[in-house]
């Protein structure tokens, strides 16, 4: 059984198997996260994006780290929000389960997720939170590869948001 743990930091300086990418549908760089993860990763990453073709919502692609600390990138486009009535909720899991099984064939033990979505896409922090906790803590029961998963919160208010909701995970699974 793997190890989930929550920690506020920046996760363009951790060193592990790979980052994941809260990256929009072309793969080629935005704002927040996205944008933070390919200044570091520098030119390289985005010229490797290029021939991937883009990304559908709910899905990721591999790249290599090149100037990051992480060996390697997952680009997952987490959804927009809309109000919650559009499959928000369905394609944010899908987000987190694509990156977790995608890291798992790779043979990595070791992932870092920023809070996919809750940035310039809009989604509550509150109720994604909930989604992203559960779908990976119910990965770690039975993955034999990955050891660790980190979700790296850029501020306290996203932070106390995953504490939370791993809280309730535990006290709903007792």
């Amino acid at each position: 059984m793997g190890e989930f743990r929550i920690e506020k930091g920046d996760i363009t300086t951790y060193a592990v198997d790979a980052i994941v990418n809260a990256a929009n549908t072309s793969l080629l760089g935005g704002g927040g996260v996205d944008g933070a993860i390919h200044r570091a990763a520098g030119p390289e990453l985005r010229e490797e994006c290029r021939t991937l073709g883009g990304c559908e919502t709910g899905k990721a692609k591999l790249t290599k780290g090149y100037r990051l600390p992480a060996r390697y990138v997952m680009h997952t486009p987490g959804p927009v929000w809309h109000g919650g009535n559009n499959y928000e909720d369905l394609l944010l899991k899908s987000c987190y389960e694509y990156c977790l099984k995608l890291g798992e064939s790779q043979g990595f033990e070791t992932i870092a997720f920023p809070s996919i979505s809750t940035g310039v896409y809009g989604y509550p922090v509150d109720q994604a939170a909930p989604i992203a906790v559960k779908t990976i803590c119910e990965f770690l029961r039975w993955t034999q590869v990955v050891k660790t998963v980190t979700m790296v919160c850029r501020d306290d208010r996203t932070m106390k948001a995953y504490q939370d909701a791993l809280e309730a995970y535990r006290k709903e699974r007792k």
